[in-house]
């Protein structure tokens, strides 16, 4: 039995696709981005074992570099000193792809990031209702930004103020109460679409590589 939302293909289908979609993102990455508990991590690990590709958590990689946890990074140096580690460090990672790189929430919102992402990379936003991420996150303590009386407060003023930018990214998918398999099928058949759509056009009898 198959994984990964093919159960109803053949493995050698299954091996086509995958291979095909590498071909399609050449050195591009595929990025993960989206709010706190959307599913960056835990879908991007799927994806990437789908794909056959590596996959990288963009924090994991910034508290291997500072030797701080993020909690940690916020505490003694605050936002704006993470933030702009973070832009560094994804702008490193980046040029190692191809690959299936999860971001932190608030990575996107930096344009300089989001124009890195967009000049070596495909972005995913996993689109989450507020019932969803506040039911996720509640499941884990390492949130800085949640940190507060209030989440679902803080919660809904970063949806507020995030959505818009991440409506930005080249696919959106509904992250929801389904298995992790069926999202990451309905991401790559969006990949291939996306891919094959931004292809450039080859003008008929021209083949590639021939004047």
């Amino acid at each position: 039995m198959m994984r990964f939302g093919w159960k109803k293909r053949g493995r050698g289908e299954v091996l086509a696709r995958a291979q095909q979609m590498r071909e399609m993102l050449g050195s591009r990455s595929i990025v993960m981005v989206g709010l706190m508990g959307c599913g960056k991590s835990s879908i991007g690990r799927r994806l990437a074992a789908a794909l056959g590709l590596p996959f990288l958590d963009a924090d994991d990689e910034i508290e291997r570099a500072a030797l701080k946890t993020i909690p940690e990074i916020f505490a003694d140096h605050g936002e704006a000193y993470f933030r702009d580690g973070e832009r560094k460090v994804i702008k490193r990672l980046l040029a190692n792809g191809p690959q299936v790189l999860a971001t932190g929430g608030g990575a996107f919102m930096n344009e300089e990031t989001r124009a890195a992402i967009r000049a070596s990379g495909i972005s995913v936003w996993l689109r989450a209702d507020l019932d969803v991420l506040l039911r996720r996150v509640a499941k884990r303590d390492n949130r800085p930004l949640l940190k507060v009386d209030d989440p679902a407060a803080v919660m809904r003023g970063l949806m507020e103020q995030r959505y818009p930018v991440y409506a930005e990214a080249d696919i959106t998918i509904d992250s929801r109460d389904t298995t992790h398999d069926v999202i990451v099928n309905e991401i790559i058949t969006a990949l291939m679409a996306h891919a094959e759509s931004t292809a450039p056009e080859v003008a008929p009898g021209v083949v590639h590589g021939e004047p």
